[in-house]
């Protein structure tokens, strides 16, 4: 399971989907603009949010 944590204060969580109660993977796509945003993605539903956010900043991914 990805655990995503901060870099500013070291919170850190771990993301599973409610729906199905698998573990999020850690995942990017790339908006129309050409922006690539994190997001965590449920492999079995294939549901996705956007990566957590702590302290105003994206939490960074580590396995």
């Amino acid at each position: 399971m990805a655990t995503y944590t901060c870099n500013q204060c070291n919170m850190a969580v771990n993301a599973s989907c409610a729906k199905c109660y698998e573990p999020l993977n850690d995942s990017s796509i790339t908006t129309d603009e050409g922006v690539e945003v994190q997001v965590s993605q449920c492999p079995s539903c294939e549901g996705m949010i956007k990566s957590p956010l702590c302290c105003g900043e994206d939490m960074i991914c580590t396995f």
